[in-house]
């Protein structure tokens, strides 16, 4: 016989665009906010009954009137987050609320050298990301990341001395071009009081690493990326990484009477090696729910 299991409905990318015109420069905030809910709300699956069902409309309207009412905690996808899930949450039918913001960076313009008050180009060096996770009974998770940045060095990479079977035609390398695109996710076990401040420091982290660090395996420069993040933001439990390999091959040359001595390469999107873990504090308590499959990477 056929049981309802696991349940949760909500409005996706729900697009907010918030300007800050009450100072001098003027701000901008823009954001793609998706929320799902779950809970009590069985009978509008098994029977029909919608008593329970806050509309999917209810929740794109919320989040653009929340981006008026709470325009501080609109600011910061953090902050907008935690105001979003703990409305929900309100509702007696919602046991838990999640929700996600993907954050679209945007720089000042300068005009005449001086930067403009009220001129931005958008920033596509990556994406901001935010999950906010709360429950009834007002537990929190705060998680905040970024998805497609690209970053490669030209040297100052290594890979060899792996694993050798009947299979692998890998040739040994001590100079080789690593480029990847950076997706990271960090829990805040304590939320920093400047959450804008915090992403700075974890993405000045985040690249320095990449860029200072010898590599002798991208696992290896993972590890350190995710320790430069714990050091630059003490409040951080645990960050986890993503990092595809985007492979740069040498071009062979020689049939053009060609040397080619690490200068023209092709750019292969795929097949791609993927490098993923995990790396936290040795005292940081289990994050539980805040990253659970529902969010996973």
């Amino acid at each position: 016989m056929p049981v309802l299991g696991h349940t949760q409905y909500g409005k996706a990318e729900v697009r907010v665009v918030r300007l800050f015109r009450d100072t001098d420069p003027h701000g901008i905030a823009d954001h793609n906010v998706s929320v799902a809910l779950s809970g009590d709300f069985a009978d509008t699956h098994l029977s029909g009954d919608n008593s329970r069902v806050l509309t999917t409309d209810a929740i794109k309207n919320t989040v653009n009137a929340f981006a008026k009412e709470h325009g501080d905690a609109a600011r910061t996808p953090e902050m907008f987050g935690l105001v979003l899930a703990r409305h929900f949450t309100e509702l007696p039918q919602v046991a838990r609320a999640r929700v996600n913001l993907e954050t679209y960076p945007w720089r000042r313009l300068d005009a005449g050298g001086v930067p403009h008050p009220h001129a931005f180009a958008r920033d596509g060096s990556h994406v901001r990301t935010t999950t906010v996770t709360r429950t009834a009974d007002d537990a929190e998770w705060v998680v905040s990341g970024i998805r497609g940045l690209t970053v490669l060095k030209t040297t100052d990479s290594e890979f060899h001395g792996f694993l050798t079977e009947r299979y692998t035609t890998l040739a040994p390398t001590d100079d080789r071009v690593m480029a990847t695109e950076v997706t990271a996710q960090w829990w805040h076990g304590t939320l920093p009081d400047d959450p804008d401040a915090a992403h700075v420091a974890v993405l000045d982290a985040l690249t320095s690493a990449f860029a200072g660090h010898h590599s002798l395996a991208l696992q290896q420069t993972l590890f350190a990326m995710g320790s430069a993040a714990l050091t630059a933001v003490p409040g951080i439990g645990e960050i986890r990484l993503s990092l595809p390999n985007k492979h740069h091959f040498l071009v062979d040359l020689s049939p053009f009477g060609l040397d080619n001595p690490g200068e023209v390469f092709h750019a292969d999107d795929r097949p791609y090696g993927l490098i993923e873990a995990t790396v936290r504090r040795d005292d940081t308590p289990d994050p539980g729910d805040a990253f659970d499959p529902g969010q996973g990477w």
